[in-house]
């Protein structure tokens, strides 16, 4: 006997979830008995299979119940941790499919690494709403329903389910939304709580902004959350970096721009009579002036910056000793020392020119080793 206040849509989901290829993966079993996973110009290898497992996970491509591999046979632990390896890498999606023989009503797309659907049980008198962050929106001829929160996105094939999801903007009560025409489905329901697409709320309330997660989550507006999630990498699945995703569909710009549209204005035209006429851009130019103010200190004037110039050019002599205690001394011109002369260690002088009646100053230093 079942007990009170729990519904048969945790047991009933199960069955139902399909856990199949995503679009672009596919398949391709080795002679040697492994199993890679195939997009693009990429293989990726999965491990080593039997020939049973490699022959069942064809079956990927049209969509293996979830429910079918949790045994504990050799076989269901093979598909299992192939299929556990296939979703940690984001390459699953998952149909729910209410009929073995029926279509799909939607489609799970994780939009995060190694997701995996789980369904949260649904009691009769739970208040269920749709949270601020959900939004349902057109990708190409689909309809996605999507949340900024959510690991995953749900692509709706009934058109019913999106009027049924629709009434969740207000708080339904799941006993009585199951009495209406347009209820989705225990199932769904249950992967939309998992996917904070949908959370319950107390009796009372209306799905407020304090109602739904913490404190944080109140100081979140939906387009600051919606623009955070999808700029940040991980918490999507859409392809991020110079990929060219629409090359095909833009023409290449021209490689001369072409001129403006619109009529062209002259400026002289409308210029006002007192105001002469700027003939160039060089006028323009040489108009141009700058407006500095000091401080109290005065600034350097004309006179100590040419001294300064003066100071700057005096001559630099370097001479080599070959030891301290002296020796044959070369001079070389400033910044033209001969290779031969800096890969020896020597003792470098640098003697700055004095003037007259003045000591020199004498700065010694001894290069590095070099090869």
């Amino acid at each position: 006997m079942r007990a009170p206040g729990k519904t048969r849509g945790r047991r009933s989901a199960r069955p139902a979830i399909r856990a199949r290829l995503a679009r672009q993966v596919t398949l391709e079993a080795h002679g040697n008995g492994t199993i890679a996973a195939c997009f693009g110009d990429y293989s990726v290898p999965l491990g080593m299979f039997s020939a049973e497992a490699a022959d069942r996970a064809q079956g990927l491509r049209a969509g293996l119940p979830l429910a079918s591999f949790s045994g504990g046979r050799p076989i269901d632990k093979e598909i299992d941790f192939l299929v556990r390896r296939l979703a940690r890498q984001g390459w699953l999606e998952y149909g729910l499919r209410p009929s073995p023989d029926g279509e799909d009503q939607a489609v799970i797309e994780p939009q995060v690494a190694d997701y995996w659907p789980q369904p949260r049980p649904l009691g009769d008198t739970d208040l269920l709403v749709l949270s601020r962050f959900a939004y349902l929106r057109r990708r190409g001829s689909e309809m996605v329903l999507e949340s900024p929160r959510a690991d995953a996105l749900i692509r709706i094939c009934d058109p019913q389910l999106a009027a049924g999801v629709a009434l969740l903007a207000t708080p339904q009560q799941v006993r009585q939304f199951r009495r209406q025409e347009a209820f989705p489905g225990s199932d769904l329901l249950a992967l939309l709580v998992d996917c904070r697409i949908l959370f319950k709320v107390k009796a009372g309330n209306f799905g407020l902004r304090t109602d739904e997660g913490d404190g944080h989550l109140v100081l979140w507006d939906f387009h600051d959350l919606l623009f955070h999630a999808r700029s940040t990498e991980g918490r999507h699945a859409n392809p991020t970096g110079g990929n060219y995703a629409h090359a095909d569909v833009m023409p290449p710009l021209p490689a001369i721009r072409p001129p403006w549209p619109g009529k062209k204005i002259d400026l002289r035209a409308v210029a006002p009579a007192q105001q002469p006429a700027m003939s160039s851009a060089a006028t323009l130019l040489r108009r141009r002036h700058s407006a500095r103010s000091f401080d109290d200190r005065r600034p350097i004037a004309l006179a100590e910056l040419a001294q300064l110039i003066d100071i700057a050019r005096v001559s630099r002599q370097w001479e080599s000793k070959a030891d301290f205690e002296g020796g044959p001394t070369v001079s070389y011109a400033p910044g033209h020392i001969p290779r031969a002369a800096r890969a020896t260690r020597l003792n470098f002088t640098w003697r700055s020119t004095p003037a007259k009646d003045s000591p020199a100053d004498f700065i010694t230093t001894t290069p590095a080793r070099t090869r």
